[in-house]
């Protein structure tokens, strides 16, 4: 049995652009190769989706790998992790650079190939402090393609 969504998304416009890059810029401060995060199409108090286009020019396309591009699992790491400092400053009030703490239980379920759209989402766990955590997961067509739990900190 595939794995279900951490939350139902049957309501939510996934394509909608609730904030788009500009934005998004004024909260993180990732630049060209390493945005990871196009849109955010919903947020609440407690939950976030947003998505990143996967280009067939990306810098990572020529090496990983030869004769079939793979979208690196430690980019569905950081496109989680950039999701997850937008909702912790824009949301949750933190301020400063919001670092990446730690990732637990990762998994990896399907391939991600250029020319997709490549949906993240996340639910807040807790927060305490200066540290978040998030339980997150990528989609693509509907499948989950890949899974974990986001820490964040201030530093």
């Amino acid at each position: 049995m595939p794995p279900r969504t951490i939350f139902d998304i049957s309501n939510i416009d996934l394509d909608h652009v609730k904030f788009g890059k500009d934005y998004i810029h004024t909260i993180n401060p990732q630049r060209h190769e390493f945005e990871q995060l196009d849109v955010v199409s919903y947020c609440d108090e407690k939950k976030i989706v947003g998505y990143k286009d996967v280009k067939h020019d990306e810098f990572w396309v020529k090496g990983h790998i030869p004769e079939r591009a793979l979208f690196p699992g430690v980019l569905m790491i950081e496109s989680a992790a950039q999701l997850a400092s937008f909702f912790t400053k824009h949301v949750l009030g933190f301020k400063g650079f919001i670092g990446f703490g730690g990732v637990e239980e990762c998994k990896f379920r399907l391939p991600v190939e250029p020319g997709c759209r490549f949906y993240v989402m996340l639910e807040l766990q807790w927060s305490r402090h200066s540290r978040v955590c998030c339980k997150s997961q990528g989609l693509v067509n509907g499948n989950v393609v890949f899974e974990a739990t986001i820490i964040g900190t201030v530093l």
